[in-house]
């Protein structure tokens, strides 16, 4: 082990290693040799990929899985992701609660990696470090204009009703009639739900109180959803779909002429894309049964997909102080199916609104100078997990393979992280010899004045919000000041 961390904290912060008094070596010996097999890992993001690698982890009989989190809360996009109108989702925040609630894993919120301690003093203090930090940036459009107030991320706008930290100040200017969403995923139809979803049907749900007000507030009418290629490409699934078509007080606008041939060419294709398809399709064409017409006669607001649309300017209002519309350029497909590609026909539409949001991808950031990073795809370069050049440092989740899937293809892609992290233990690939692990770490973030959050102390958090929310009927209400977290723990 390098000492130029360790040199300065001495034995004392390390317990279990300090120099045994006379005649007792054979049960020093027996101590070490116990402690050579405790694996000292650690896990960095306490979102799914964190929670499931440390899952995958403990399966070894005697590992320690310490998770570090910048929050003081854990469970990530888990909590600041996921809509507050689907709670169902959320569930799997019990399993991960479980896996806290081992005697060999620990939680340690309020430690950012990379500002209050470095990915090298965490490689010195455990066996391995696992990188599982998520994608914490979005996608720029790189268009003039982005820069207009009245433009922001689909990433902070779900932040913010979501009590993310961060964005809890975002303050979105819905006085507009229309709002244009430049994307076709999945948090785009979040979004445009969340905009249009009468305030009454959110109030029991965990959004915040700032964002339930504001959204009482709201006078958008009509939502867009722009896409660069046409309906057998969108990246929404059909469980969202469904619930935009049956939004209580909203209508569909969609066109019968983008969905031509189509028909015949869903044939071909896997059966869930040709499932969302055909109900694009018969939302597009058919004439609505009885109860449905009538719902959407009375509706008084509207969503709506552009398709075969490319963002070329957000355009200003005439004194130049905030968006006013997007100019798009209209496209057409080349190339058949995952090759297939928007190019610009020539011809150009400008579309007005007071909001624009982009969701056209989430991004991860670099952590650590020491750990290589792809800043072109966004993710640590990797092979099945390990990172390449950096024997005994891992990565699992967005920050391996791009913000792409559900949280049940996280699952599936930690585990196999943490199944390629025991195969090198096993063989022998990883350091040799006892770690510190957070006895080291203890010490540093003491040292910089850091104070970790502990998962008991989360669940005091937690205790709080339930508390606070029960006034209200709502589930919980989020603590979204994380100096007031702090204040409440006393730290």
């Amino acid at each position: 082990m390098a000492s130029r961390c360790w040199r300065w904290w001495g034995w004392s912060a390390w317990p279990r290693t300090r120099p045994p008094p006379a005649g007792s070596t054979p049960s020093f010996r027996h101590h070490l040799s116990t402690q050579e097999k405790t694996p000292q890992i650690c896990v960095v993001g306490s979102g799914p990929a964190g929670f499931y690698t440390a899952q995958h982890l403990l399966k070894h009989p005697q590992a320690h899985v310490d998770i570090y989190e910048k929050q003081p809360v854990p469970f990530g996009l888990v909590r600041f992701g996921v809509a507050p109108d689907h709670p169902e989702v959320k569930n799997v925040i019990n399993t991960f609660t479980q896996t806290a609630h081992s005697g060999r894993c620990a939680f340690w919120g309020n430690v950012e990696v990379g500002r209050d301690v470095t990915v090298p003093e965490l490689r010195e203090a455990y066996h391995a470090v696992v990188l599982s930090y998520g994608a914490e940036d979005h996608r720029a459009l790189e268009i003039p204009g982005e820069e207009l107030p009245g433009v922001c991320s689909a990433r902070a706008f779900v932040g913010w009703y979501n009590g993310l930290p961060e964005n809890r100040e975002l303050e979105p200017d819905l006085s507009c009639d229309t709002a244009v969403i430049l994307g076709q995923g999945n948090v785009a139809l979040d979004v445009a739900r969340i905009l249009l979803t009468p305030p009454e049907h959110l109030e029991r749900t965990d959004i915040t109180k700032a964002a339930l007000g504001v959204l009482r507030q709201s006078r958008v009418k009509t939502v867009w959803l722009v896409g660069r290629r046409g309906p057998l490409q969108v990246a929404f699934t059909i469980k969202e779909l469904r619930e935009m078509i049956q939004l209580p007080g909203a209508r569909p606008i969609l066109d019968p002429a983008d969905f031509l041939g189509l028909q015949d060419k869903i044939k071909e294709v896997p059966r869930p894309r040709k499932r969302l398809t055909e109900l694009l399709l018969r939302t597009a064409t058919e004439k609505p049964g009885p109860e449905e017409a009538a719902r959407w006669a009375s509706a008084s607001r509207a969503w709506g997909l552009r398709f075969f649309r490319s963002p070329q300017q957000v355009l200003p209002s005439p004194d130049g102080r905030r968006a006013a519309g997007v100019r798009l350029a209209v496209t057409r497909l080349e190339g058949v199916g995952e090759a297939t590609r928007a190019v610009p026909t020539g011809d150009m539409e400008d579309l007005p609104c007071g909001l624009v949001l982009s969701s056209v991808g989430y991004k991860s950031r670099p952590v650590d100078p020491s750990v290589p990073f792809d800043s072109k795809l966004g993710v640590i370069p990797n092979v099945e997990g390990r990172v390449m050049d950096v024997p005994g440092l891992y990565c699992s989740g967005w920050v391996k393979r791009g913000p792409t899937g559900v949280i049940a293809t996280t699952m599936t892609d930690s585990f196999l992280t943490g199944q390629m992290l025991l195969q090198d233990l096993k063989a022998g690939l990883l350091p040799s010899g006892p770690r510190p692990g957070y006895a080291a770490i203890q010490a540093l973030l003491s040292s910089r004045g850091v104070r970790p959050v502990s998962f008991s102390d989360w669940e005091k958090l937690d205790a709080e919000e339930v508390a606070r929310g029960q006034g209200t009927g709502k589930p919980r209400e989020k603590l979204v000041d994380p100096q007031e977290m702090l204040r409440l723990l006393g730290h």
